[in-house]
């Protein structure tokens, strides 16, 4: 029997979690783990910045995702001109009415995809700080809500490319998860060069509706979590606050970051409880992004390991001296 959450059990199918993850397959083949990762994000309410070189399909992935589950999409492409404005809307006089009319700007959708992302400067970066935080805008002194289900795919060059700019750290700590797609291997790479055109996601069916999407969401919340787990994670936390190789630990936004993610992924498991294979799956992805390395270290690991994502290493340094619990 499955362990599926009960409360949800007569209105959505388990089999409709797998649903969801083949459905976005079929546009971005050969990358199971990020699609499985995207989809954590989504479930647990969170917003995924997506760090790659071009062309490997991360804006594919962010229409796919959209479409499987029926949500509107809007895509932003960041350039160094634009303006909070641009992404937010502005409030403009209608001559006709004799009134200011507020015209929404394209960060109120379900899927925004904010395209390069570092690619803008910090003002206009910013103007997505309100809305990825408290799921609402402020536009000259009047609070616009945003609609549910409401999720940011960011996606950033390497930050040694040409034109960008770092995202602060306030930014960062507002993702829930960041990734890496990574180049297809040689035989996902024969498929994608020999299907027809089509545009991005195109091939991805619609498996949910928002409604189910929310109820999933609420679902996550009902995935227990053992005492022992939560020490885990605590324990994990607080080593990137004491580890000598980080300037900065991580935050207690990143804490319930990670519980959600546990939670998310234990569903997608098709399971009502968490394990600690969940944390270890996820701590890297979750908390890599939220930890400054010292500079030594950052140089080392660098020299080390070809560049490898620093933050990400040291999260796993910190999870194979931890106890895992039983």
């Amino acid at each position: 029997m499955s362990n599926f959450p009960v409360t949800l059990a007569t209105r959505i199918a388990p089999g409709k979690l797998r649903q969801i993850e083949s459905a976005i397959e079929l546009s971005i083949r050969g990358k199971t783990e990020a699609v499985r990762m995207a989809l954590v994000c989504l479930l647990s309410r969170g917003h995924l910045l997506i760090e790659d070189v071009p062309g490997v399909g991360k804006t594919t992935l962010a229409q796919a995702l959209a479409r499987a589950v029926h949500g509107s999409f809007q895509r932003l492409q960041f350039t160094s001109d634009m303006l909070p404005s641009d992404v937010l809307g502005v409030t403009v006089y209608n001559a006709h009415t004799e009134a200011f009319e507020f015209k929404p700007g394209p960060v109120f959708t379900n899927f925004l995809l904010a395209d390069e992302i570092n690619r803008t400067t910090p003002k206009t970066q910013s103007a997505l700080l309100e809305a990825m935080n408290e799921q609402q805008v402020s536009v000259e002194g009047r609070t616009q809500p945003l609609p549910e289900p409401f999720m940011v795919i960011a996606t950033q060059n390497p930050g040694d490319h040409h034109g960008t700019y770092p995202l602060p750290e306030s930014q960062l700590d507002r993702f829930l998860m960041r990734l890496r797609i990574g180049y297809p291997d040689a035989r996902n790479e024969r498929d994608i060069i020999r299907q027809p055109d089509a545009r991005h996601g195109e091939t991805t069916p619609q498996v949910l509706d928002s409604d189910e999407l929310l109820d999933l969401q609420c679902a996550v919340k009902q995935v227990a979590v053992d005492e022992a787990i939560v020490d885990y994670m605590l324990n994990v936390v607080e080593r990137t606050r004491t580890h000598e190789g980080l300037s900065l630990g991580v935050s207690p936004r990143g804490s319930q970051a990670l519980y959600r993610a546990v939670q998310a992924n234990a569903l997608l498991e098709e399971r009502a409880y968490a394990l600690p294979d969940d944390v270890k799956l996820l701590a890297p992805k979750v908390l890599g992004h939220r930890v400054v390395p010292a500079a030594r270290t950052s140089l080392a690991l660098k020299r080390n390991n070809g560049g490898a994502a620093t933050g990400e290493r040291i999260i796993e340094e910190i999870l194979a001296q931890i106890h895992v619990p039983l």
